[in-house]
């Protein structure tokens, strides 16, 4: 049960699975210098990290290892000295051949590959290529290194060629979604029989080669059925819903109407099916405002949609005005609607010139619209480009804080969470009703609308309801998961891409830090997520709306991502989770009470890993205080017993009271 874990998306350098290893050993030697014209070239030991591009540094790491390294010249002392701060595969160094699920099969074995790592220096050993992961292991040290990466995480792969002492070798730069570059060196004949570089970019990118995604041969059986998690009617069920205000509809049973939305949707209930289709004219794909979270006593509800399409002429549209004000009436605790568009009022206003817009005062006259300033899906790729440099391979200790605001990645996480406080904010105590749009509806929307009912309901705060949360907001209403994953695909500069999703689960980490004991599910949790957004193991996350998922067989072919995480809650749960049902949370959106996620995005630094997972160490001190508890117990009744039995056995002797144990652990 925990292959999935050990090998897919988390794929450690050093170990098999998604947790840290242990933290330790000591930083490689620092370079004096790099290498110059008419110098020799560098050595192993002279080179610690990117003086320059991560190509060029490659480059000159393979021609000051690649031939010694191969031809085996080069002793254990050379290879690393921080070995140890690496941890081992557990279950998969035990093993000889990379180890397979069901459904996977190999495609290319090399021998004499080696691994170009930049915290411990070169390790030789066996690379194995199937269709789901890149597979590298050296047997030759105790512990044994693994390296275990789905393919589904590689973004691009690169050819690097190099020249040295005489000898042809070839090397190949990894660039990788999960914030780290993986460099590979072998001799060039090697390439030119085996195809590394070719079997790689045909298995991490299928779509673009014309083959399914690994998912779809995935066989593993667990006990459970994750795609069972998520019914669109008992969720609307458990929230009153239908009730005399708001109505089930089926109109996009077919996906006709709406093809990004998902087949049932919630709409007022005095809406006809006319009036629906020319609201869904006004906006934008045809994203009409939907009903996403209703309040169980003020009846102010969260809704959703698109912009609308205005255009420089100040289109209007009677029935989109009126679907609105009977959002509003719906609410009788309240005769305003907030509308929060989630963009810059200045990008707003350029998609106005382009025919889409906002909705106006004079147009929706009960309505008072809020611009939350929150930027495109491009800057966020290129925020997190920026991360990314700063955190992999190394780490300037010096600037570090100076790095991270430069990246302004924890800026975005700030907007994201005060937008979303300020919604919950006019649903709880304002008690009124909101709408909540960006451009199209499921970026910028979706965040929002699923950070803001997190704060408000505390069933998303459990495992099952996360996973319902996830399924409902983000996955049934048309993220774009493919385009911004990009699974599959091997166009790494698709504009589409970017980190919208990846941001969310930043977000509710942010909150988990702030309520250690309001959510049901830890740490661990979040990061098998991400891993799994990535590694096309599983369906969930497959496909850019409900109706392209029906049209692959997603439901039927693939696994559910919760089936492998809900057959063992145990590893996913937070021991000091208490449900505190209706109880609102309102987080902190201060940057001084935000924190880059080191545990994410800094995991495969061998320096800055944990000594052992938290939640790990806080879950064994639990057992031993539940056993203790037991015997505690069992002296208890063991105590009672004797003093029954002492007192039959005197009869008619003077009654003898026993003193109760009272032990609290």
């Amino acid at each position: 049960m925990d292959r999935p874990a050990a090998a897919a998306a988390a794929g450690c350098e050093g170990g098999g699975g998604p947790n840290p290893g242990p933290a330790g050993g000591r930083r490689p030697p620092r370079a004096a210098g790099g290498a110059t014209a008419g110098s020799r070239q560098p050595s192993v030991e002279t080179l610690d990290s990117p003086t320059g591009s991560h190509v060029e540094w490659c480059k000159q790491l393979i021609a000051a290892t690649i031939s010694s390294q191969i031809s085996g010249s080069v002793t254990s002392e050379n290879v690393s000295r921080d070995y140890k701060a690496l941890r081992d595969g557990n279950k998969l160094a035990q093993m000889e051949e990379a180890p397979l699920f069901p459904g996977e099969s190999i495609k290319a074995i090399v021998k004499d590959v080696m691994y170009i790592c930049p915290f411990m220096g070169a390790v030789s050993g066996t690379l194995t290529v199937t269709d789901f992961k890149l597979y590298f292991k050296n047997v030759e040290r105790d512990p044994h290194f693994i390296l275990d990466v789905p393919l589904g995480v590689i973004s691009r792969v690169e050819k690097i060629g190099a020249q040295s002492h005489g000898d042809n070798s070839c090397g190949i730069e990894i660039v990788c979604k999960d914030m780290r570059n993986l460099r590979l060196a072998y001799k060039q004949e090697e390439q030119s029989k085996l195809g590394i570089f070719e079997n790689l970019n045909k298995h991490a990118f299928p779509l673009s080669n014309g083959q399914a995604l690994f998912a779809f041969s995935y066989k593993e059986k667990f006990p459970i059925n994750g795609w069972k998690v998520y019914d669109p009617v008992s969720e609307y069920k458990r929230q009153g819903l239908p009730n005399e205000s708001w109505k089930i509809s089926k109109i996009n049973s077919n996906y006709e109407f709406c093809d990004t939305y998902p087949a049932i949707i919630v709409v007022p209930t005095s809406v006809k099916d006319d009036d629906l289709s020319k609201v869904a004219a006004f906006r934008a794909k045809g994203r009409v405002p939907v009903l996403s979270w209703i309040h169980p006593e003020s009846q102010a509800t969260i809704t959703r949609c698109s912009q609308p399409l205005v255009g420089p002429n100040d289109k209007r549209c009677k029935e989109d005005e009126k679907y609105l004000q009977t959002i509003m009436d719906a609410n009788a605790q309240s005769h305003k609607l907030i509308i929060f568009d989630a963009r810059q009022n200045s990008v707003a206003d350029t998609n106005k010139t382009k025919g889409g817009g906002y909705e106006s005062e004079s147009a929706y006259p009960n309505a008072e619209l809020v611009f939350l300033e929150i930027h495109n899906i491009h800057v966020m790729r290129e925020s997190l480009r920026k991360l990314k440099e700063i955190v992999y391979p190394s780490i300037d200790e010096a600037r570090w804080l100076s790095n991270v605001d430069g990246t302004h990645w924890l800026e975005y996480i700030r907007m994201l969470l005060a937008g979303a406080v300020r919604i919950a904010d006019k649903i709880e105590s304002g008690k009124t009703s909101v709408v909540v749009h960006c451009s199209d509806g499921w970026d910028r929307t979706a965040q929002l609308t699923s950070l803001a009912m997190l704060m408000l309901d505390s069933y998303y705060r459990t495992i099952k309801g996360f996973e319902t949360l996830v399924e409902k907001e983000w996955i049934s209403f048309g993220h774009r998961f493919a385009l911004r994953v990009g699974h599959g695909n091997d166009n790494h500069a698709d504009a589409d891409r970017s980190p919208i999703f990846l941001q969310f689960v930043d977000c509710v980490w942010q909150m988990t830090r702030q309520f250690p004991s309001a959510f049901e599910f830890n740490e661990l949790f979040l990061i098998t997520i991400l891993d799994h957004l990535y590694s096309c193991l599983f369906g969930t996350f497959l496909c850019n709306c409900e109706q392209q998922r029906f049209k692959e067989d997603v439901y039927t072919k693939t696994i559910s991502l919760w089936s492998y995480i809900n057959s063992q809650l145990d590893e996913f749960s937070n021991p000091f989770f208490v449900n505190y049902e209706n109880h609102v949370l309102y987080p902190v959106a201060s940057l001084s009470h935000l924190e880059l996620w080191v545990n994410y995005y800094v995991r495969w630094n061998p320096r800055m890993r944990p000594q052992m997972p938290i939640h790990q160490n806080l879950k064994e001190l639990l057992a031993v205080r539940a056993e203790l508890q037991k015997r505690v117990e069992g002296l208890q009744r063991e105590v009672a017993t004797r003093a029954v039995s002492s007192s039959s056995e005197r009869g008619s002797s003077p009654s003898h009271s026993a003193t109760s144990v009272h032990t609290s652990v």
